[in-house]
């Protein structure tokens, strides 16, 4: 049976909470699930619940300011995981949540099976991103650029071995380091080693700022040798 879980769900849309709340029964039964419709009173929850296993923030619902609220959670609860679900879907909106301290983005239009499935991740411990959004960068016309903010320098790219450049491809898919292991058929210790090794390689403090520098390199190019 699957263990039961305390989740806070933050939304202004009370169906949106109705289908959340399904997904959460059918897939963690037994869970103890605590609704709010504004950040104030999800602060309010935190502070009272400190046995909160899961927050699913809306960016959108009254007081959060966008990301600010959730800057604001994380320095009032930030022992509590939070995980944004949003319609939002530009890429940078996505990987700024997870620089403010979210442990993953879902948007509102994932199918069912994703929701679970990525609530499953976080529960267990690992970061859940998007991998549509991140592999594609979906972002607003006005704010595509071609990878100008965080380039890798094709030296760069070159300093890492065959295996850091396919744990580094997975990494900008969004891809957990579970996943990572399981499809490359290795250790998770081994891709934690790699992905420390890459970090140090392309001079990056963590994670984000590698999947961010790396979501539009061809890595088909580089792999061929």
């Amino acid at each position: 049976m699957e263990p039961a879980y305390k989740i806070l769900i933050a939304d202004d849309h009370p169906l949106f909470r109705e289908a959340i709340i399904s997904v959460i029964e059918s897939g963690f039964e037994g869970s103890e699930i605590l609704e709010t419709d504004d950040l104030d009173s999800a602060l309010v929850i935190a502070r009272e619940n400190d046995d909160l296993d899961l927050i699913l923030l809306d960016l959108n619902m009254p007081g959060m300011h966008g990301l600010n609220g959730l800057i604001t959670l994380r320095n009032e609860a930030p022992t509590i995981p939070v995980v944004i679900v949003s319609a939002e879907e530009e890429k940078q909106v996505v990987l700024q949540a997870i620089t403010y301290g979210a442990v993953g983005f879902i948007t509102k239009s994932s199918p069912r099976a994703q929701m679970t499935e990525a609530i499953q991740q976080i529960l267990n411990g690992n970061v859940y991103l998007p991998s549509d959004i991140i592999r594609t960068g979906k972002e607003s016309a006005g704010r595509r650029r071609r990878n100008d903010d965080n380039p890798i320098s094709p030296e760069l790219l070159n300093s890492l071995t065959r295996r850091q450049l396919l744990v580094l491809e997975r990494m900008s898919k969004g891809e957990s380091n579970k996943q990572i292991a399981y499809n490359l058929n290795i250790a998770e210790t081994t891709v934690k080693a790699h992905v420390s090794a890459i970090l140090r390689k392309l001079s990056v403090h963590n994670r984000v700022q590698a999947i961010l520098s790396a979501s539009d390199v061809d890595f088909s190019q580089y792999l061929k040798r």
